[in-house]
């Protein structure tokens, strides 16, 4: 019985991704690493930030098909997560504040996502807890995870990094975030405004070599108790492109990297992540190829856990416009969404 596998002691890897058509994939270890997908299998992509993984392609012995729903009711009964957390301190994240927006005044860069981390501690193994609250959610949300042993990571993001199928591209930004109750100022707030289209041009412009690109008009994504600018994007690539080109074409993108790309302001930002205690996953792509098509989400959202003790990481996008405690605000905002998924609806 599948369910009951997920509620014994992970002694073998597991992996899920749902798609948008709320179809969910579950890969049961061990797990083949190679550097490329198979060409007519099912292979999860699991990567750090920094794509350092040689070998990110990660091919289950076993897989099944669900449906979100289905998913959910398996843990439906599940306890939820008894946690304790920690007291944030705010030194660390002012400091790294500092040095980035002297970076943006030096004209080293506009834009960077420097990414707090919230630890917390619990008396049990808390996967099973975790991927419960995770497979509760549903779209907007796509829900992901990977286990091994008593360590993993499990999320539900809004962030899809592309979908491709059939030389039919589509991805999207989302960046610029608030309050549901304030959605109405945020509408017009000229710095979240800035924020989105920072991250909508640069991915427009890094597709538009491939193929006819067509951008919608920027809405408003309401997630419950936080909203972001969302703006699609779609492209229909002149040739075929291979998932991996892709992910290094698009990750990361501004929503969660630095603008411009480039080796000095990335190797800034992954100091700043490794000093703030960021784990190496959050913000990579996390993806599924299936018989040809493949999906990637970005991993945010989620709680990685080491044992008995957990990271809650949260990123936000600083400009020249930033204000300090904002942006901690805004950091708060995006843990506090992470933490009402643990709590059963």
């Amino acid at each position: 019985m599948v369910g009951a596998y997920f509620m014994t002691p992970f002694t073998d890897s597991t992996a899920w991704l749902a798609k948008r058509d709320g179809s969910v994939v579950i890969g049961h270890g061990p797990f083949a690493e190679t550097t490329t997908p198979p060409a007519d299998g099912v292979s999860f992509y699991v990567q750090n930030f920094a794509l350092l993984d040689a070998k990110p392609w990660k091919t289950p012995r076993r897989i099944e098909r669900t449906h979100v729903t289905e998913l959910a009711v398996r843990f439906q009964d599940m306890p939820p997560l008894a946690c304790e957390w920690a007291a944030l301190d705010a030194v660390p994240f002012s400091v790294v504040f500092q040095e980035v927006m002297a970076a943006i005044h030096g004209g080293v860069f506009e834009k960077t996502v420097p990414v707090v981390t919230e630890i917390g501690s619990v008396r049990e193994a808390p996967a099973p807890a975790i991927i419960a609250a995770m497979t509760r959610q549903a779209a907007p949300l796509h829900t992901y995870g990977w286990v091994h042993g008593d360590s993993g990571f499990a999320g539900a993001t809004p962030e899809l990094l592309f979908s491709l199928h059939d030389n039919q591209l589509e991805t999207m930004a989302l960046a610029g975030t608030a309050r549901s109750e304030d959605r109405g100022v945020f509408a017009v707030d000229e710095k979240e405004i800035r924020e989105h289209e920072y991250v909508a041009q640069t991915l427009t412009s890094k597709l538009l070599d491939l193929g006819r690109i067509e951008r919608r008009p920027r809405e408003i994504l309401d997630l419950g108790s936080i909203v972001h600018f969302l703006t699609h994007i779609h492209l229909a690539l002149d040739a075929p492109q291979s998932p991996e080109n892709l992910l290094r074409r698009l990750h990361p993108t501004p929503a969660l990297g630095p603008l411009p790309r480039t080796a000095e302001t990335l190797s800034l930002l992954l100091n700043w992540r490794e000093r703030l205690g960021c784990p190496p996953e959050f913000g990579a792509p996390f993806g599924l190829w299936d018989r040809g098509q493949f999906d990637a989400v970005v991993a945010i959202r989620g709680i990685w856990w080491d044992g008995e003790n957990l990271k809650l990481p949260a990123g936000c996008g600083i400009i020249e416009a930033s204000r300090l405690v904002n942006e901690w605000r805004e950091l708060r905002l995006k843990r506090e969404a992470v933490k009402r998924f643990l709590s059963p609806k």
